[in-house]
């Protein structure tokens, strides 16, 4: 069974192909290997699905006489009828069940009596597959595909900025319906239910993830939902997102308390997780790198005493994988360039007592930052 990644003209899709297969040869890798997945869905429009059979897009790099060859199991081959297979001048193959598919893909690349010495294997093609490809291809070489890709998928074109746009907005919705869901007595869990369908009311294909961490469980960022009955007082931190009908994804985190805040130290720490924040967007602009961005959310953090409270990056990218490139943390020195999406979300994470993060997803412009998301930063304080 197959799924729509993203409607895409094909001519979009088009020069993704091509640039792909120069990216490829520029890589001196002899083809690429593309299991289902977000990769795939970039490429052709469709991610498709994989388990124990075998599909792939063979797609040989830049200088090959070969065109593209979409290989997959017969009975799937229903669910591509999606992909403008002609527009990219791509042949379908398929294949039945008795049929050796490594083989087939093996034979694909030494078409011509060619030798492939590299190929790029997508990253998410699990081992049920990529063994049996280096059984089928001994002579040829195995790398990850990512380092190909990903300079294509992390410059997000304007169709996928407006995608984008559409998400944020569609979680921002949510969020400013957060007084409908979060109240005392209730359970995280009875919560996270009406949040997962207020996501999809307000236009989500799908509700991907929906954390609800109240009092102490706020400070476990990947909480989730639990059983906990919310307490007059208690800080919630409320961290939700998930695919649009285009593909593409939303994320975003408020943290809200359910009347005046219990602890008394609340407010004073939030306005630094705040700055912090406001500090690290206002950071982002092309040419300054992730490393950059991640120190100046750092920074005022740690000045206040909480350096050891704030334990992940600063950030992560954001497009048909609510986690793809670029990160924003530490280390990462590539320089940020227009079109980039990414996540800006700092936190404070006291263990036994409350937890507290803000998350905007921010692209980069020609001369700095937009946020997609618009609801208010502040602490937000709900009546009980």
């Amino acid at each position: 069974m197959s799924t729509v990644a993203t409607k895409q003209d094909p001519t979009v899709l088009s020069a993704r192909l091509q640039h792909a297969a120069e990216k490829a040869a520029g890589a001196d890798i002899d083809a690429l290997l593309i299991s289902p997945g977000s990769d795939l869905g970039y490429l052709i429009g469709v991610d498709g699905e994989s388990f124990e059979r075998l599909s792939c897009l063979v797609l040989p790099a830049a200088g090959s006489t070969a065109s593209p060859v979409l290989v997959v199991p017969k009975l799937e081959e229903l669910g591509y009828s999606e992909v403008p297979a002609r527009e990219l001048g791509l042949e379908i193959v398929t294949w039945v069940d008795g049929q050796d598919p490594h083989g087939i893909v093996a034979d694909l690349l030494r078409r011509d009596g060619a030798t492939p010495s590299r190929v790029g294997v997508a990253d998410v093609m699990p081992a049920l597959h990529t063994l049996p490809l280096r059984t089928a291809l001994p002579e040829t070489e195995q790398v990850l595909a990512n380092p190909v890709l990903r300079a294509l998928r992390m410059r997000k074109d304007p169709a996928e900025i407006d995608a984008l746009r559409e998400a944020g907005a569609a979680i921002d919705r949510v969020h400013a319906r957060m007084g409908e869901f979060l109240r005392v007595g209730r359970t995280e869990a009875e919560v996270g239910a009406d949040i997962s369908r207020a996501i999809l009311e307000e236009g989500h294909a799908e509700a991907e993830f929906v954390i609800v961490g109240s009092g102490p469980n706020g400070a476990s960022p990947h909480h989730a939902l639990s059983d906990r009955v919310i307490r007059e007082g208690d800080v919630v931190v409320v961290d939700i997102g998930g695919p649009m009908p285009s593909g593409y994804n939303s994320d975003c985190t408020r943290t809200y308390s359910l009347g005046e805040p219990r602890d008394s130290d609340v407010r004073d720490t939030y306005e630094v997780l705040h700055a912090a924040q406001r500090a690290a967007v206002e950071r982002v602009r092309p040419g300054a790198t992730p490393a950059e961005v991640d120190a100046a959310a750092r920074e005022p953090i740690a000045a206040a005493g909480f350096g050891d409270y704030f334990v992940h990056r600063t950030g992560h990218g954001i497009g048909l994988d609510v986690h793809e490139e670029p990160y924003i943390m530490g280390g990462n020195e590539i320089a940020l360039e227009p079109g980039m999406a990414f996540s800006i979300e700092p936190g404070i994470y006291q263990q036994g007592h409350w937890g507290a993060r803000i998350e905007d997803i921010v692209v980069v412009t020609e001369h700095g930052v937009e946020s997609v998301n618009n609801q208010p930063h502040e602490l937000v304080v709900l009546p009980t």
